[in-house]
Parts: C-alpha cells; structure tokens; sequence
C-alpha cells in the first residue's frame, strides 16, 4: 500500500473515533492561554495515531500537540516526521460544533512532503503528495480564480495569545469591504482544505502551531494555492507562525496579504 494511503486509512480510522466522542463523555482539561483545551478524545486520537503510524513506519519521528513539544529538535529535521493534530477544532467538538478535523502533516529532511486532513462528520478526506496535487476523497481538486471581491474570505483570531484576537478581527474589517463576507470555523487545517478546494479565497490567522498548519498548507498549495507568513515569505515548518493561504484568484491582486490590509 501507498505512504498516502497508509496515512489516509489511518486518518479515517481516527475519524471514526472521534464520532465515538461526539456521543460519548468527554473528560476536558485546561492548557495554556485564553479558552486553550484538550479533551480525552485528543489524547485517545493521537495515542491510536502514533502507535498506528509508528508501527507502519518506524523510522519516523514524531511532533503532536498533546506531546507537549511544538518545536523541532535536531533529529526532527532529517528523515521522516509526522506532525499531527489529532482535532483541530477541540472547542467545536466539545460543543457538538463542526467542522473538526485530524491533521496529518508528514515532513522529509524538514520539508512538507505529504499532508492528510480529515473531517468525520462529512467523510472529507483531502490528501497531497508534493508534486503530484491536491485531492478531496479522491477526485482532484484546486483554488479558485475568482478576484477577493468574489471570494469568501476565513479568518482564524489567535484566541490562545494577548492581543492578537484584536489585531485579527481589525484585519477582517478591513477585508470587509473587499470580499463577499467573512467566516471563521474554528479549525485552521479545515479553512486551509476550503481554499485548496475552492470554496473560499482567503485565509488568515496570526499565528497558529506546526500541527495546525503542517498538512493543510501543502493541500492548498499543491491545489494551485499560495500559502506564506503575513509577511509573504514562505512558512517555516519548524514551529509557530502567522499564516495566509491565498487562491489563485486572489494571489494574483497587490494587497491581499493582512499587514498589507492593515497599512
């Protein structure tokens, strides 16, 4: 079998259990920073995800939100490393809110080089392999080429960290005019998947964490996307960042990027 479809297996089985949770009792722990939570079911995905993984690749290393690391160390940059979120979107799935999704970003030598996100409650299973394309359940898919005043825009506010929620939702005013609406899902790695799928044209977000950014942001690219820090110079892959996934429609306008908005 495929790495790809390996992943991609492993992702729907974690997806399954996720469902379990969405009608199962939830035990909720608090982490870190403003509304920052974690449930069981977090531990439980990403217990099954790396035991699953690991055993069909061990070689590889290992970079998960509820491990407790969020950067790399030496050994993280060479060969394979899986980088998951096993839900993005906890506080939605906390509250029977969609979308939530299990990420699966897989990096070679440091670099992206395959990328699963998955979404249970509508079996959404977008994959990319560097190079060959971006795909939803199989079937190719790419960004749109609509102009930003045609184009849905998603935004993410950096709950967890003083002083960016403000500085995000000054941004989205000033996209306001400039767009057809505005939406936030609460899920990074889902609003990454809409823009390489076609559905919106922008995302936006202040910063976010490797595993919430790692397989999404090579979905969209490998759908004809560009995805950069605000300051449009590529992500680093390696730890937190600001983040901004443009369509081919809206790449192609001056100004499209948040600190460019902001001036």
């Amino acid at each position: 079998m495929e790495l790809i479809s390996i992943i991609g297996d492993a992702a729907r089985k974690a997806g399954a259990i996720m469902l379990e949770g969405v009608k199962s009792r939830r035990e909720v722990f608090a982490k870190d920073g403003h509304a920052n939570f974690v449930t069981s079911y977090d531990k439980k995905v990403q217990d099954f995800l790396f035991q699953t993984l690991g055993s069909a690749i061990p070689e590889a290393h290992f970079l998960g939100e509820e491990n407790g690391k969020d950067t790399f160390s030496g050994e993280d940059t060479k060969g394979l490393t899986f980088v998951i979120d096993p839900i993005d979107g906890t506080s939605n799935f906390m509250k029977g809110l969609f979308p939530s999704v299990t990420s699966i970003g897989l990096l070679k030598d440091g670099a992206p080089y395959l990328g699963v996100v998955y979404c249970p409650y509508a079996d959404q299973l977008f994959s990319a392999e560097k190079g060959k394309g971006a795909f939803e359940n199989g079937k190719q898919i790419h960004t749109s080429k609509a102009p930003l005043k045609e184009s849905l825009v998603t935004m993410g506010t950096g709950p967890y960290y003083e002083g960016l929620p403000e500085k995000a939702f000054r941004q989205a005013a000033l996209y306001m005019d400039r767009c057809i609406d505005i939406r936030r899902s609460g899920s990074a790695a889902f609003d990454l998947c809409m823009v390489a799928a076609g559905h919106t044209g922008l995302y936006f977000e202040p910063l976010i964490q490797l595993w919430d950014y790692c397989a999404g942001a090579l979905i969209c690219t490998e759908a004809g996307g560009t995805v950069t820090g605000y300051d449009g110079r590529p992500l680093p892959f390696n730890g937190p960042s600001s983040v901004v996934a443009a369509s081919e429609g809206v790449a192609k306008e001056k100004g499209y990027l948040p600190e460019q908005a902001t001036d």
